[in-house]
């Protein structure tokens, strides 16, 4: 009877090559939760030009959330430093938020103008750009800008 072959130990190009992919999904996994504050930031940032004011039940009805959700997630920008409030008051930012949602609105437009660029419909672009402005690199968003600069 013979034993069976033991897998071997991935070769060391193979172990960096894991390590690569497990950087990138964790990546990834902490882009999705800035995403969620980055949407909450620009929102926030959107309402207060619009109304003078960013009530969370208004942050939950446009982000398609329950109010809970909207308050976890208020609490999270505050304790970042992104945001405050007062009791019976709408949310606030700080100039860090401020600077935050100018930040993400440039994202997005360049992303907006490159998919339009490139042939997307303009709703399509817009829509599209909610999920990809939060994943770019800021290489990336360079090059898109740079790519928009020659065309």
């Amino acid at each position: 009877m013979t034993s069976p072959t033991l897998p071997q130990p991935p070769a060391p190009d193979e172990r960096a090559g894991e390590d690569t992919q497990a950087a990138r999904h964790a990546s990834a996994r902490a882009g999705r939760a800035s995403a969620v504050l980055e949407d909450y930031v620009e929102l926030i940032d959107d309402l207060l030009r619009e109304h003078g004011e960013a009530r969370p039940t208004d942050l939950a009805r446009r982000l398609g959330v329950s109010h809970a959700t909207a308050i976890k997630s208020i609490a999270r920008l505050k304790a970042l430093n992104l945001a405050h409030s007062r009791p019976y008051r709408g949310v606030f930012l700080t100039p860090e938020g401020h600077a935050l949602a100018d930040k993400v609105r440039t994202r997005h437009r360049v992303v907006v103008d490159l998919l339009k660029a490139v042939g997307v419909p303009p709703d399509v672009a817009e829509s599209d750009a909610e999920g990809l402005e939060h994943h770019v690199s800021d290489a990336t968003l360079e090059a898109f800008a740079n790519f928009l600069r020659r065309g």
